[in-house]
């Protein structure tokens, strides 16, 4: 499995059977090096809340590759409105079955507001996602602060973890430290920085502060593949 990072918080995970990508804030992403159009093939597109920076180019994606859109009932029904027809509403700990593997919506702490023509629209429950994907389970926390319910992931048996760390809108590092002490994951992979000069962060500050899992630092564009032996 190969988990490319392309900035922000957007992560694509590609197998042999699975083409996904979470989050899809790509146009206007001054970090992401790809546009929708680089996207031929998708299975499934994950939207964690309804902000600008998260739910980016869910529409173009979807009419262009026929994707499943996963989001909850409120950005659901906002898509649908938009044209689009292949999709799963849910909501928090919600769970559901699939061809390769399962979804399920974790609790996230945040907003979940639609910019739509000029106003705010509601959007629904902010969430993460966790992915059980042919054997290998990804957590994508989305947008959130520091939660206790994210003890109640330790029991999942995380591969790899998505952790916001440029505080202001989301955990700082010394807080995101704190999650993965929480979920205790394999590896643990920071997002959510650097974007805009208000969630600027180090992420080699976080490296240290972490002593629970492995830590490892993607540029926009690089990937992480998963060891075979380590599923």
């Amino acid at each position: 499995m190969k988990l490319t990072y392309l900035g922000h918080a957007v992560v694509y995970i590609e197998t042999q059977g699975f083409k996904g990508i979470i989050d899809p804030f790509l146009r206007g992403n001054g970090m992401c090096p790809r546009l929708p159009e680089d996207f031929k093939e998708l299975d499934y597109i994950f939207v964690t809340h309804g902000h600008a920076d998260h739910l980016g180019d869910t529409v173009e994606l979807a009419k262009a590759t026929s994707a499943r859109v996963v989001a909850n009932a409120e950005i659901i029904d906002y898509l649908r409105k938009q044209g689009l027809e292949n999709l799963h509403a849910m909501h928090i700990g919600g769970k559901f079955k699939t061809d390769f593997g399962f979804v399920k919506m974790t609790p996230a702490l945040h907003g979940s507001g639609i910019n739509h023509r000029g106003e705010m629209i509601y959007g629904g429950n902010p969430g993460g996602f966790l992915l059980e994907i042919e054997g290998i389970r990804i957590y994508h926390a989305g947008d959130t602060g520091l939660t206790l319910d994210m003890k109640l992931l330790e029991k999942e048996k995380i591969h790899v973890a998505f952790l916001p760390v440029g505080g202001n809108y989301t955990m700082d590092m010394a807080d995101a430290a704190i999650g993965v002490g929480f979920i205790k994951p394999r590896v643990v992979i920071p997002i959510h920085y650097d974007t805009f000069e208000v969630i600027a962060a180090n992420p080699e500050i976080f490296r240290a502060l972490v002593k629970d899992a492995r830590v490892v630092v993607l540029d926009p564009g690089e990937a992480y593949e998963i060891p075979q032996e380590s599923i």
